[in-house]
């Protein structure tokens, strides 16, 4: 269903029914006080896209850059 992008990281191609499936199936198996679990639904609009679980470390985009 899904290609591996990155080590922890994968591209899925799913109608809706299988992101709710699948969303549902992940978020059964993660820890929520330990995991990290996102969902960038990259066709939505940009106030939807993002939909954090668990444990979550914010970025400060506006704050100064740190190299």
């Amino acid at each position: 269903m899904g290609q591996r992008l990155q080590k922890s990281v994968f591209e899925c191609q799913v109608n809706d029914m299988q992101f709710e499936q699948l969303e549902r199936t992940l978020l059964a198996e993660i820890d929520e006080k330990q995991d990290n679990l996102r969902f960038y639904r990259i066709t939505e609009p940009v106030e939807v896209r993002v939909k954090p679980f668990g444990k979550f470390r914010s970025v400060d985009f506006e704050g100064p850059l740190l190299v």
